[in-house]
């Protein structure tokens, strides 16, 4: 069944734009505007030319999804092959199955709000052209990772958003960014070296890169020993990216030092590449070298969830001086720890768990690093010491909107039943309770009880959140008296912006600490720039927890296919 009836050559191209268009819009972005499309502020028609770029990727991500037919999910779709290089059997495969679909739909959705929220709200730092030619060609990057069906080019998309993120972090970044952006981009280029070997093990050994091919085949063209090797090597790349236990440390100072954009584009997207890889490549092609790791991995996934939660545990305590932002980063390791979880039990239910979980993730943290990011803005920190101190019931006194919906955002992530939080590790710890013949029953349900803990450790450390920054502390006078200054000023950056880069180019003074007894000022509630940005995350979130068949009709037939290898 598809909701539209579109032609497959229309499907190819709408599928091979959606890759393409982005890197075509970033060149663009890069030369001089035509005199007509200057406007009166030639950095606002930049960033509104990212506006229109990702706006239209996203409409024909729309489309597409219109035109799949959801009765045969398991079926890729909208495919391309063409050969590229006959020499290595290398080809330019393209297709869509309900696997890659909803990650396909979630990128092209977090870029555009990005997109959108930088076209009122530009991070300080150098020139808007380059910022918006970065965020497309990571676009392009991304889409291209969940698009193409062949190993090397697997290989070359993953690559390709490495250095627009890491320009991203060092140039429009907060304190310590340049560290931040050298410490993830040596993380990720040493993995991926590893994972390139591992790579070229498999398609050399079987004779084809194709993806399609190799899940079809299902490892028989493959030995054990192969096998192992390969996803020993592959899989130390995904992790690093996913990122697994103990291979996370990048995260947080990336995290903490990025501009809001650059963080919800890294916890909403770039993490699902790693775990999508595990999904595509290494369950259904090396699934002998995969049941011997699937111990280890779920072993350190759980660990992962523990220490995730307990580092926010003691970030979100009083007087521990913690960054919000640092504490949502930490908490994106314990959420990935549930997806390898699920991957790793080798089940249909614990693999949809997984996929579900990805998804899940995504909506939620990207709504949380954007939150996070208009506190910031406000106060002129995130210390969630100093945001505790701010009395006056905090955000729910002072700008009960925004403090609602954070409120709400936390709740979702800790799992509350009815939103989207809750699908993906409710089915991860049931495909832990049972995982695939040939794994050990006992293990598994003991790292499906000590997930469970995590949960509880979840929403401890999230209700804390709400309850000190929502609520505030008691105290007789604030620590902080937010400035009155606009809610659309440009974020903070150890580099100044230069004046005239956008709708809104002026700096935000420091707050100042007030005098006792005086009337602690209001501030800025939700925008409609930010309602508009971040009411799709929020509305999603809600429904994909009420409706989760919407997404597990999509990802069960594949998944079942998957793990047959290849037989529906």
């Amino acid at each position: 069944m598809t909701v539209i009836d579109i032609s497959p050559s229309v499907m190819q191209f709408l599928l091979a734009f959606i890759v393409v268009a982005p890197l075509l819009g970033a060149v663009a972005a890069l030369l001089p505007a035509p005199p007509g499309l200057k406007g009166r502020n030639p950095d606002q028609a930049v960033l509104r030319h990212g506006v229109t770029v990702t706006g239209a990727v996203l409409i024909a991500a729309i489309v597409l999804a219109t035109g799949f037919d959801h009765d045969h999910p398991a079926t890729m779709q909208a495919t391309t092959d063409i050969s590229w290089i006959p020499a290595l059997d290398v080809r330019i495969h393209l297709g869509i199955d309900g696997i890659s679909l909803p990650l396909l739909l979630l990128t092209a959705l977090l870029t555009f709000l990005c997109a959108l929220y930088s076209y009122f709200k530009p991070p300080a730092g150098p020139s808007p052209k380059a910022f918006t030619a970065l965020v497309l060609v990571l676009e392009s990057g991304t889409l291209a990772t969940f698009a193409v069906l062949d190993l090397l080019l697997f290989f070359l998309a993953f690559e390709m958003v490495l250095i627009p993120m890491y320009f991203l972090i060092a140039r429009w970044g907060g304190d310590q960014r340049r560290a931040a952006a050298w410490k993830f981009i040596l993380y990720t280029l040493l993995g991926s070296v590893v994972m390139l070997l591992g790579l070229l093990l498999i398609g050399l050994r079987s004779g084809t890169f194709d993806m399609v091919a190799l899940a079809t085949d299902n490892g028989r063209g493959l030995t054990t020993s192969v096998q192992v090797i390969a996803v020993l090597a592959i899989g130390v790349g995904l992790a690093v990216k996913t990122p697994m236990w103990p291979l996370h440390s990048w995260l947080p100072d990336a995290h903490t030092a990025a501009p809001t954009v650059g963080s919800v584009l890294l916890a909403g997207v770039l993490l699902k590449m790693g775990t999508y890889g595990f999904v595509r490549i290494l369950l259904p092609v090396a699934p002998d070298g995969m049941r011997t790791f699937a111990p280890y991995l779920a072993a350190f996934a759980v660990v992962g969830i523990v220490y995730g939660s307990l580092a926010c545990l003691a970030l979100a305590r009083k007087g521990a001086k913690g960054d919000l932002k640092r504490l949502i980063a930490y908490s994106s390791v314990g959420h990935m720890g549930f997806v390898l979880l699920g991957i790793a039990t080798m089940t249909p239910t614990g693999v949809n768990g997984a996929l579900f979980a990805n998804i899940a993730h995504g909506l939620i943290t990207g709504l949380l690093f954007f939150l996070v990011g208009a506190v910031k803005d406000r106060y002129g920190t995130a210390d969630l010491d100093t945001l505790a101190g701010a009395t006056g019931a905090a955000l729910y006194g002072r700008a009960p909107r925004l403090g609602a919906l954070l409120a709400f955002a936390a709740v979702a992530s800790l799992g509350l039943p009815g939103l989207a939080g809750f699908w993906g590790e409710m089915l991860t710890l049931f495909g832990a309770y049972s995982p695939a013949e040939g794994l050990s029953r006992p293990a598994f349900r003991t790292f499906m009880a000590i997930g469970a803990f995590g949960t509880l450790l979840t929403a401890a450390y999230m209700l804390i959140v709400v309850r000190r920054v929502c609520m505030g502390e008691h105290s007789p006078h604030s620590e902080l008296s937010p400035a009155a200054t606009p809610a659309d000023a440009p974020e903070s950056a150890d580099a100044p912006e230069p004046s005239g880069t956008g709708p809104s180019a002026t700096t935000p003074p420091r707050p100042a600490t007030p005098q006792p007894g005086a009337t602690t000022p209001q501030l800025a509630d939700i925008q409609t720039y930010e309602a508009v940005t971040w009411t799709p995350l929020a509305a999603l979130t809600v429904l994909a927890g009420l409706w989760p068949a919407v997404l597990l009709g999509l990802t069960d037939p594949a998944v079942q296919k998957l793990l047959a290898g290849g037989k529906s």
